[in-house]
């Protein structure tokens, strides 16, 4: 059946009364005043209008009559301005109705399990169950249409900074990546896998090997890892790499792009450059490397003040090589009172703080919970230190281990904001850079590569690549956008002399690495130019742009915490065939 549509039904206004128009959708509801007949149009644009009078045309009267929620119809009819008293000011189409003289019925919907509606309410268990009736809601309609918008803005803008679109394979050879692979069994190579692309890294790599020079990708990307809300198996990834460029460079394009997305989607204008801290700053400061920095409570260094006092929780971290650092929650006595103290102190407990000591300073005196073991002049110090007046909550962890101190006081200052009920505003756009090179695994106690074997070592670092691995940075890069990571990348290693002593550090030995790495190292002989890039997670992105709370509401058909599909019931069992012939047996 041939559907002449004229436009979408949220394309109309008061500018084309008079006008005869055909529109099709799903019937949102229906409301029957009398011998009048109001159908409310949905599709991806919007709502518009359809009235039905019994006067004019029983028989279109009779079978609107018919119509239920979510049936799909089309109708012809004569666009009118709606009674001054029936505008509609909530609807872009609300000044107009069409009066219909044709209807046409293209498919009855049973009852749907779920109400079409924004702002649904019901479990999302059961929306995802019926995704394709979830994704009808406008909200979620909206959602996908602004996805829709970024990605177009993407391609727009590298393709205007002289970008090529290559895409990569889906099946590859499993690399180590940090996370774990999706392997696929190859049924012609018994007993071999392919891997699924945690991302596009070495294929990017050898595009630039090979003389394109500008790449760029909206990739598909796969990790096997456990999910939370800003995390899912597969995932979409604006992947790009650029040759002869440095650290500077890569920014440049990555700000630019950030700038074009911000004003062309939400009409912000974000001042260029953005704020850099390196990641020694940022952990010394926030205790996180992706600090949201919109609001206060930076982490204080009270190390030097209380090293000889006569607390040894505090004397005995310093003097084991440890610090003893510090939040101040400003104007929060009112809120964080005892009790909420002690839930604080819990939380901190839960991230590995061995205690979470305490000053409190409210209109009837100060209240502190290792007081007993201080002088005055010490307290003093300390209040000095952090600034402190009446009012203020004071929360402090020591440790011999700094790091552990930083990151526990950057997750406590982050609940602390949470149960203040602080609400940053605006957008924190910044970079981390100098990230470390290497990073101590407690468990395997030694250094392990922080990034993938092929981020190159800042130049003024290499002579500390075998002596002191702690010293070590790279030429590795985050942007973060109110404290969610949305992008990491790094500047290559293309010297093959400073691949091999880099693989040599992480343990692979000669025949190892090629065996993972060979065609790549093989290529960077005949000629590598120096290169760098980035991959920004494009649902991260949407899903910090428009507020939402789970990347399951910026995703098409997206898995549940335990990686599987409700819609399909996917993952299922395969049969016996199919398993026969990729030489597969299941184990019980």
């Amino acid at each position: 059946m041939y559907i002449n549509r004229t436009d979408y039904c949220g394309n109309f206004g008061i500018k084309d009364a008079g006008k005869t128009i055909t529109v099709a959708g799903w019937v949102q509801r229906r409301r029957v005043l009398g011998g009048l007949i109001f159908i409310d149009l949905r599709d991806r644009t919007g709502f518009l209008q359809l009235t039905f009078d019994e006067q004019k045309s029983k028989e279109l009267f009779d079978v609107a009559y018919t119509l239920r929620s979510e049936d799909v119809i089309c109708a012809t009819g004569t666009v009118c301005p709606r009674g001054e008293n029936a505008v509609n000011k909530n609807l872009a189409t609300g000044e107009i109705e069409v009066a219909v003289s044709e209807l046409k019925i293209l498919g009855k919907s049973e009852t749907p399990p779920f109400e079409i509606v924004r702002n649904s309410n019901v479990n999302e268990e059961l929306r995802l169950k019926y995704r394709y009736l979830d994704l009808r809601r406008p909200d979620l309609m909206s959602n996908l249409l602004f996805r829709n918008k970024v990605a177009k803005i993407t391609r727009d803008y590298f393709y205007e900074n002289g970008f090529i679109e290559i895409e990569t394979p889906m099946l590859i050879k499993s690399t180590p990546e940090g996370a774990r692979d999706y392997l696929v069994p190859s049924r012609v190579h018994p007993g071999n896998f392919y891997a699924l692309p945690q991302s596009p890294q070495l294929y990017k790599q050898l595009s630039m090997v090979a003389g394109f020079d500008r790449y760029i990708q909206i990739a598909r990307c796969f990790r096997d890892e456990d999910l939370r809300a800003d995390r899912q198996p597969e995932f979409t990834q604006i992947d790009m790499e650029m040759s002869f460029v440095d650290v500077e460079d890569v920014l440049k394009v990555g700000e630019g792009f950030m700038q074009r997305i911000f004003k062309e989607t939400l009409g912000v204008d974000i001042p260029l450059p953005l704020k850099r801290l390196t990641y020694a700053e940022a952990m010394s400061r926030y205790g996180s490397d992706k600090p949201d920095t919109r609001f206060g409570m930076e982490i204080h260094d009270l190390s030097s003040v209380v090293e000889k006092c006569g607390f040894s929780v505090f004397s005995g971290a310093v003097a084991g090589g440890g610090s003893v650092r510090a939040i101040n929650a400003e104007n929060s006595a009112h809120k964080l009172t005892r009790k909420e103290i002690d839930k604080l102190t819990e939380y901190a407990k839960g991230c590995g703080a061995k205690g979470l000591a305490w000053i409190r300073l409210t209109e009837e005196g100060t209240a502190c919970s290792f007081a007993k073991f201080m002088t005055e002049d010490e307290m003093n110090a300390i209040l000095a230190e952090m600034n402190a007046k009446t009012g203020d909550v004071i929360l402090i962890i020591a440790d011999t281990n700094t790091s552990h101190v930083l990151s526990q006081l950057g997750m406590l200052r982050t609940e602390t904001a949470k149960r203040l009920g602080i609400k940053p505003e605006g957008w924190d756009l910044m970079w981390i850079t100098e990230m470390p090179f290497f990073e101590y695994d407690e468990e395997l106690g030694t250094f392990v590569a922080m990034h993938h074997p092929f981020t190159a070592p800042l130049d003024e670092c290499l002579e500390y690549l075998e002596t002191d691995k702690a010293k070590v940075r790279a030429k590795a890069y985050d942007l973060v956008l109110n404290g969610i990571e949305l992008s990491s990348g790094s500047i290559r290693i293309t010297d093959p002399v400073l691949q091999k002593r880099i693989f040599a550090l992480l343990g692979l030995s000669d025949e190892e690495a090629y065996r993972k790495f060979g065609y790549l190292t093989d290529a960077f002989k005949y000629g590598a130019p120096p290169h760098g890039g980035m991959g920004l997670g494009l649902d991260r992105l949407v899903m910090q742009l428009l507020g939402a709370d789970s990347l399951r509401d910026v995703i098409a058909f997206p898995k549940v915490q335990n990686a599987s599909e409700l819609m399909t019931d996917c993952p299922s069992a395969a049969d016996t065939k199919q398993l026969d012939e990729l030489h597969l047996k299941i184990v019980e």
